[in-house]
């Protein structure tokens, strides 16, 4: 049976939704499970799904979604994500506090893109964890009671001690030198589009009213689409606010040959 921790412990009025991002698919039971431990620490959590399809072990990938999508929900909510392959090492389980939001996980670089202006505590107070605790399966037996508990109202410092060093992924933004502007896939959604970790605001920056070219793979463009449709190859900021690269009805990751970290270069004529 699963159970709260002491009355003692300080609390506030409870959030009660969760998101849940992992790399576990749904062949096994593993999200299940995780929302079954959920839901015996707080039956009246809403527990909504943002993908478990994340590519394996892809940190990084997971990074630039927890940026693009936390902005979307009420303030209070509690985004549990669990793309872990060094679980049962050293590296630290954490709860993040920023903008009235939080976030649990594995302390491995997953949450580099929200750790400016943030607080970061330890998960290591036993009372928010499952009484086993197994080496290989930290997401049921210490991140879904964690957030559990934190839906119900604990606030993070009753988790642990506050870290000054939290994790951070390298080489997550694009470089300018002179007149350009470097940067490189980073992940591809369901329909093949290409997208970058070129941020709108940094290339508006970058650009200014400048003509351009933008160069990936063997493609060169020398302006921006606004959707898809446009024309059969497409170079636009898409809803996730980075540029990207599309296919009209079709792949462009397919039909262009291009691969995760391939570069993108913008070049200011």
């Amino acid at each position: 049976m699963v159970t709260a921790p002491g009355k003692d412990s300080r609390t506030t009025p409870g959030v009660k939704i969760i998101t849940l991002l992992t790399d576990f698919g749904l062949k096994d039971p593993y999200v299940g499970i995780m929302k079954g431990v959920i839901l015996s620490i707080n039956p009246d959590a809403t527990i909504i799904d943002i993908t478990h399809d994340i590519t394996p072990q892809n940190i990084e990938e997971a990074a630039f979604l927890i940026e693009e999508y936390h902005r979307f929900f009420p303030p209070g909510t509690i985004h549990m994500a669990v793309i872990d392959p060094t679980v049962g090492s050293e590296r630290r389980p954490i709860i993040v506090s920023k903008d009235n939001s939080v976030f649990i996980g594995p302390d491995n670089g997953l949450f580099t893109l929200i750790l400016d202006d943030a607080e970061v505590y330890l998960v290591e107070n036993p009372d928010f964890m499952l009484k086993e605790v197994s080496p290989t399966f930290h997401g049921r037996d210490v991140f879904a009671p964690a957030a559990a508990h934190a839906s119900t109202g604990f606030q993070s410092f009753a988790f642990g001690r506050t870290i000054s060093d939290p994790e951070r992924l390298e080489n997550m933004f694009p470089a300018t030198e002179g007149h350009s502007l470097k940067g490189r896939i980073v992940r591809f959604d369901r329909f093949g589009n290409a997208i970058t970790n070129i941020k709108i605001d940094f290339l508006k920056g970058f650009l200014g009213n400048r003509s351009f070219e933008v160069h990936v793979g063997s493609m060169i463009f020398t302006a921006l689409s606004k959707s898809y449709y446009e024309s059969q190859f497409t170079c636009l900021i898409g809803s996730s606010g980075y540029l990207e690269f599309g296919y009209f009805k079709g792949s462009f990751k397919d039909k262009c040959n291009i691969t995760k970290n391939d570069s993108v270069l913008i070049s200011v004529l």
